[in-house]
């Protein structure tokens, strides 16, 4: 259940230079002459929003759409998506693919700038931080870049939100909303007063919810002033290029957190209870076959999860080759202890219903070539809501410890931003699975 939030002030535009100045106004207007339930500022964190949204403003602009910009791909969106899709003659997947993002942005050049309009693009980053600050008290600057438009500078827009609390006599602990609003060279401009917006001597984030661009000087400014960046690689178009671009910024001292690296802990944690019995945990090291089934559409889940695994048992890789199909084959070749030959092969499978969550895991087969090996070390993981019949099928199946994985209860990246935020600092698990994806990534043919 979502917490109220009460509104100090309706949110107000003023210019750049005046944030501060109108910011202190807000908390000093709410306490004079009050003795209980006076407002206070956040003193956690201050967070950078960088809400690109273009596939939604693209939709807006072309007519397919007319919700608010908030980042979330619930049924409106999806069903904006798909009367695209439909109308374009695509495939219809309700997910905005790599096709359907190019076919948007030549139908959105094609029309007059006069037309270029999205009625609904003040209502971008508002729902988004309301998530935020029901949980986390704090300072939200959120970067809303515009498309279509002439550059006529950066806007500025603040306001302050307390979560409602249960005692009445308690006081308020509130955030501050700063929003601004700008093409994507004007928010280049400004960049250093981006920048000193976040408080200083308190942890400093940033969602950069779009791909990696270390070539953008936005991009680079915000990575140096914070203390973590966080993505969500379920929505990269080339999650192969931005895998290795990612550790690149590791490799150079930042901090990176991905949210869908969280969606995989169901399937990490169900592996290892599997194989916690000694007769299992023994027969893993045979395991030399392994094959991951996931959403056709994306292969961030996929090959994170490989990368994890490989890299838990210390499997080198030496080949990965994209053999295509219906399935968008991929196998992957590595060595493991005692020059042991492994094969793995990633599949795309087409699904009827696609989730909220591009790529998502459909199952997992891990077994041996070694008969007497394979006896305990055969595992079948499946989505539960999904299921893996590719996997399942063939006569020696039945023979696997089979077991049904069940997701995060929310595995929507507004859920999971609030947990990332309260566990901040380096993962190292995820550098080391990360590091092992990128050295498979070097290998493509």
């Amino acid at each position: 259940m979502t917490t109220p939030i009460v509104a100090l002030q309706r949110p107000k535009d003023i210019s750049l230079g005046e944030i501060e100045e109108e910011l202190s106004k807000i908390w000093l207007s709410q306490n004079q002459g009050k003795a209980t339930s006076i407002a206070t500022k956040a003193a956690t964190f201050s967070i950078v929003v960088y809400e690109p949204e273009e596939f939604q403003q693209l939709l807006g602009a072309l007519g397919f759409y007319n919700g608010p910009i908030d980042s979330i791909h619930g049924p409106q969106t999806r069903n904006a998506i798909r009367e695209a899709q439909k109308a374009y003659q695509l495939t219809i997947t309700g997910r905005v693919d790599p096709q359907t993002l190019t076919k948007l942005r030549e139908e959105f050049a094609k029309q007059a700038e006069d037309r270029q309009k999205v009625t609904n693009i003040n209502l971008r980053g508002f729902s988004m931080a309301d998530m935020i600050a029901t949980q986390n008290p704090s300072r939200v600057i959120t970067l809303c870049p515009t498309m279509g438009e002439k550059d006529r500078g950066v806007t500025a827009q603040v306001s302050a939100y307390c979560p409602i609390q249960k005692q009445s006599n308690s006081n308020l602990v509130c955030s501050e909303y700063v929003t601004l609003r700008g093409t994507k060279s004007a928010m280049q401009r400004v960049e250093k007063t981006i920048k000193s917006l976040m408080i200083p001597n308190l942890p400093k984030f940033v969602w950069w919810k779009a791909t990696p661009n270390t070539e953008q000087k936005l991009f680079r400014s915000l990575c140096e002033a914070s203390n973590c960046i966080i993505m969500d690689s379920c929505y990269f178009s080339d999650p192969e290029s931005e895998f290795l671009r990612m550790y690149e910024l590791i490799e150079n001292e930042t901090y990176i957190a991905d949210l869908n690296w969280h969606r995989l802990s169901a399937w990490q944690e169900l592996i290892a209870a599997t194989f916690d019995p000694p007769q299992r945990r023994a027969a893993l090291w045979e395991v030399d076959i392994i094959t991951i089934d996931y959403e056709k559409g994306n292969t961030a889940q996929a090959l994170m999860f490989l990368g994890w695994f490989a890299s838990r048992l210390n499997w080198e890789p030496v080949s990965y080759t994209e053999l295509g199909g219906d399935y968008d084959i991929i196998h992957i070749k590595f060595t493991g202890c005692n020059d042991q030959e492994i094969l793995a092969e990633l599949g795309a499978i087409p699904t009827a219903d696609f989730g909220e969550i591009p790529g998502d895991l459909v199952g997992l087969r891990l077994g041996s070539s070694n008969p007497d090996a394979n006896i305990d070390c055969c595992t079948i993981l499946c989505s539960e809501t999904t299921g893996c019949m590719r996997l399942e099928s063939g006569g020696k199946a039945q023979s696997c410890l089979t077991e049904q994985v069940t997701a995060l209860s929310d595995q929507k990246a507004e859920a999971l931003i609030t947990q990332q935020l309260q566990r901040w600092g380096r993962d190292i698990l995820y550098e080391e699975s990360l590091e092992l994806t990128v050295q498979m990534l070097k290998l493509r043919k």
